[in-house]
């Protein structure tokens, strides 16, 4: 089962574009390492916290990058037909011109998920 969910993450990284999808992947894992590094040995000057929000802003921004390119590429590929697009062609070229931004949102959100709770646990 675990492999199964994993073989449909890594399927929708590749149709997301890996050049986008894999950093993505990486700034959540980094995001996920620094927070539980913070929630176990904490962070008082607040360093940890700092760099997290960076990373989460730059994932969000990465995501709509990798969006913006793809579809840039879509565009000029349709501009260049010969024929008609047909709507199930267009469909699936929007799916996959959206999967960078989605996961960079879900990097976003679970790392203001994370800042979130570090600031819960240093005001208690």
């Amino acid at each position: 089962m675990n492999f199964l969910i994993l073989g449909e993450l890594f399927k929708r990284m590749n149709e997301g574009g890996p050049i986008f999808m894999y950093p993505l992947f990486l700034l959540l894992l980094t995001c996920i390492g620094l927070s539980v590094k913070a929630f176990l040995k904490g962070d008082s000057n607040n360093k940890i916290k700092e760099i997290i929000s960076h990373l989460s802003l730059f994932a969000l921004v990465w995501g709509f990058l990798g969006m913006m390119i793809g579809l840039i590429g879509a565009f000029d590929a349709m501009s260049d037909a010969s024929k008609n697009i047909a709507a199930p062609i267009l469909a699936g070229g929007l799916k996959i011109g959206l999967l960078s931004p989605v996961f960079g949102m879900f990097v976003f959100i679970i790392a203001r998920l994370s800042l979130i709770g570090l600031t819960i646990k240093n005001k208690n």
